[in-house]
């Protein structure tokens, strides 16, 4: 029997950026990018060592979470006639996984690069009955530095021989100003996106897919986060449709998140349906990097995704992947100074 893989914080440098990723739950320590005067900052929230991760100290920074982000209703669903239980880690539902979900394991290393185009390939087995989910289901997630200024997440999960739902979501928390610099609040963003999944007072969707325009939700133009964030009550934490970016590489550009004060830029593209905005609503006094107090709104999280409880809702895009089947979502970080 294999030793159990130990965690560990491995680098990717390209010699322009600088990214340090864990095999505990895939997760990103820290990304540092020029700014426009190529002074590096670290754009992420987390911390120096991996201690804090693995006490739980973190809301998610940085980590891939699964086997199905967001929330499942009641931590309930039904798949081909049988119901399944799931922890219920956020009262009354079930958040990403439960609560030891892939964010929460040690990944195993399955390939390392050097070179111009670095990156790190990771690799989990999820067994039948894991936190609740059936079937067992094999995933991986590479992190490349494809250019000077560019990651790329590529994440696949195929299921052993059982249908299970998977939805992984990366939920990097960005503050392009760096790390320790306060409030993301005038940050601007831009969110390829015509509708959004309204929520109830449990932050499940209701089922609607509602248009943005006239509403505190519309980012179909550049606009500051804090611009009409009073109007949505603790924050933005929502799924957006993601259904008239452009598209390059198969891929469909998402958001473009910009700090004026760094000139530092985030285009993010993607595959997957949906993207959830999040500016760090529950974040309160947790203490991280070099000291940093990390509060409310602090950053923010473009996680893109299957809908949210898309399992036990019939008119979101199915979350199911059969056996035989592979599922597939990538992420291209795209940064800049502008």
């Amino acid at each position: 029997m294999a030793e159990d893989p130990k965690p560990e914080i491995f680098e990717l440098n390209n010699g322009t950026m600088i990214v340090k990723v864990s095999n505990y739950g895939c997760t990103i320590t820290s990304c540092s990018v020029p700014d426009k005067d190529g002074k590096l900052a670290d754009v992420v929230l987390g911390f120096d060592s991996l201690d804090p991760y693995l006490k739980g100290a973190a809301p998610f920074f940085g980590c891939i979470v699964g086997r199905v982000a967001n929330r499942i209703k009641e931590g309930k669903f039904t798949l081909n006639g049988t119901e399944y239980s799931l922890p219920i880690n956020k009262p009354p539902n079930s958040l990403h996984g439960g609560h030891k979900g892939f964010d929460k394991k040690v990944w195993e290393v399955a390939e390392q690069k050097q070179g111009d185009n670095p990156s790190i390939t990771f690799k989990y087995h999820s067994i039948d009955g894991e936190e609740g989910y059936p079937g067992a289901v094999s995933v991986t997630a590479t992190y490349t530095l494809t250019s000077a200024t560019t990651m790329r997440l590529d994440m696949e999960a195929v299921p052993d021989s059982r249908p299970t739902p998977i939805s992984l979501a990366q939920h990097t928390y960005w503050n392009l100003a760096g790390h320790s610099s306060g409030q993301i609040l005038d940050h601007s963003i831009q969110i390829w996106a015509n509708h959004v999944t309204p929520v109830d007072q449990n932050t499940i969707p209701t089922g609607e897919i509602m248009p943005v325009k006239g509403t505190a939700f519309d980012f179909t133009t550049e606009k500051k986060i804090g611009a009409d964030i009073e109007k949505v009550g603790l924050g933005y934490d929502h799924n957006y449709v993601l259904d008239c970016g452009d598209e390059k590489m198969g891929l469909k550009h998402a958001a473009k998140l910009k700090n004026l004060s760094s000139s530092r830029v985030l285009n993010l593209w993607t595959d997957a349906p949906g993207m959830q905005f999040y500016t760090a609503n529950y974040v309160n006094g947790i203490v991280g990097k070099g000291g940093s107090v990390y509060g409310k709104h602090s950053g923010v999280c473009l996680e893109t995704q299957g809908f949210p409880n898309a399992i036990n809702q019939p008119n979101f895009p199915s979350v199911v992947v059969q056996p035989g089947e592979k599922y597939k979502h990538s992420m291209l970080f795209e940064f800049s100074a502008e």
